[in-house]
């Protein structure tokens, strides 16, 4: 798996960021039977920037925690079976299968570990583990999708041993 990053904000995290990343989306890649290496891109910005991107992509004129934006067009959440037939979801420099991107607001993932009462490397990677759910089809609109998509969040996260009092 290869994991893109990039830092347009100035605050610093406690941990490697992109250490913690990559491990979070190859849990979930391996958690979801994912049958080919991927790659994905991870920029971390402010307030003011994902506000733009919030506004822009969703018509909602307010900072938020995360965006996700997947280029595989998932019929049904992580069935891979449709990618036999094609290519056009793969780099054709690298062959990898390019899942998309995830925007974090890093002044959201401090506020909210401390508002929620746990560290910010457990904020951190609930938002990458959650935002990789999404870029492999998940959604948690319908009441139905929801538990799901939160079970398996939790699972990722247990599995690395990253709980909310690490």
């Amino acid at each position: 798996m290869e994991l893109y990053l990039e830092d347009l904000q100035n605050q610093k995290f406690p941990f490697d960021p992109r250490q913690i990343a990559k491990k979070v989306a190859a849990c979930a890649l391996e958690q979801e039977n994912c049958p080919y290496d991927a790659e994905i891109s991870l920029t971390l910005v402010d307030d003011d920037e994902i506000r733009v991107l919030n506004r822009t992509h969703r018509g909602i004129d307010r900072p938020t925690d995360v965006l996700s934006f997947p280029l595989v067009p998932f019929e049904h959440p992580a069935d891979y079976a449709f990618l036999e037939e094609t290519d056009d979801c793969f780099d054709p420099d690298t062959g990898l299968l390019m899942l998309g991107d995830i925007v974090i607001a890093v002044p959201h993932v401090f506020a909210q570990a401390e508002s929620y009462g746990h560290p910010v490397l457990r904020e951190f990677a609930f938002l990458v583990a959650h935002s990789m759910l999404h870029l492999l089809g998940y959604d948690h609109m319908t009441p139905e999708e929801a538990p799901q998509m939160e079970k398996k969040q939790e699972q990722i996260l247990e599995s690395l041993s990253i709980t909310r009092d690490i």
